[in-house]
């Protein structure tokens, strides 16, 4: 199994999380920061509330699929590091064990020989 396509998507899942959640936190800034008295306003264009309702709601949602795919993206980065570093020291256990097996099987030839 190759882990650069894996670690490439995860990368992109965090990454496209803080997108939404800077995109969903902007569009709050912006119909808060422009609203006056009675006329909706959302960055100079005229709105009914019901529209400015509907992106708050978009906002939220936006952010908070943000946040889980953030949240999801660094619990699989840290389960992919966890597994790559068990299978590191298996790995070396094993080439030490081998090195040991090639060792006895040496001094095994060596006491035939003589």
């Amino acid at each position: 199994m190759s882990a650069g396509p894996v670690v490439s998507s995860v990368a992109d899942m965090v990454i496209l999380g803080l997108l939404l959640i800077v995109l969903g936190a902007v569009a709050i800034v912006a119909a808060i920061g422009t609203a006056e008295g009675t006329g909706v306003q959302l960055l100079g264009t005229d709105i009914s509330p019901v529209a400015l309702f509907f992106i708050g709601l978009g906002a939220g949602v936006a952010i908070l699929w943000g946040f889980g795919l953030t949240k999801w993206g660094t619990k699989r980065t840290i389960r992919q590091r966890r597994e790559s570093k068990k299978l590191s020291e298996l790995s070396e256990k094993l080439e030490e064990r081998e090195a040991e097996r090639r060792e006895e099987r040496r001094e095994e030839d060596d006491g035939r020989s003589v």
